[in-house]
């Protein structure tokens, strides 16, 4: 049982990396901007089709702080779920639901407008929705990134092989 988890989680890692090896956004070493119409929106393995991915800041592979947002459209769903790292959320649009455990609940979700700041610690099961139709957040943490699914029939990294 154990080398099964360890290898999922091995499996896990490597679609992340490989597909944000070459994923870059801009560096903490200069002096830079992005404006909104100039941002990338990327399809992201980890993540259900419609959800989109853009990184803004750093590089999410590496041990180094990085700013993506991701964008859900009404009606998606992302199923209980864990990151290593710690996270802060800040919502740029639209309400953000998210519900804290591992087993996906609607009851349990809580809605955050725009603005608001959401810090969920690292290894922390939850689940979103967009609830009442899509919303924006954007992530702020230390790499490198990392998705874990509770349930893997959830995984879309694992569904589509």
């Amino acid at each position: 049982m154990i080398s099964k988890i360890f290898c999922n989680s091995i499996l896990v890692l490597f679609f992340i990396f490989a597909n944000l090896s070459a994923a870059q956004g801009l560096s903490t070493k200069d002096f830079n901007f992005i404006n909104p119409e100039n941002i990338v929106w990327n399809s992201f393995p980890a993540f259900p089709e419609r959800v989109k991915l853009a990184i803004l800041v750093g590089n999410p592979t590496k041990a180094e702080p990085f700013i993506v947002r991701v964008k859900v459209p009404n009606g998606e769903k992302i199923m209980p779920h864990l990151h290593p790292e710690d996270r802060i959320y800040t919502v740029v649009s639209g309400i953000f639901y998210i519900g804290i455990g591992d087993k996906y609940d609607e009851n349990n979700l809580k809605a955050y407008p725009p603005g608001s700041v959401v810090v969920l610690p690292g290894n922390t099961p939850h689940f979103h929705l967009a609830k009442s139709g899509e919303y924006i957040t954007q992530v702020y943490a230390i790499g490198p990134l990392g998705l874990d699914y509770l349930d893997k029939q959830f995984d879309p990294r694992i569904k589509s092989k």
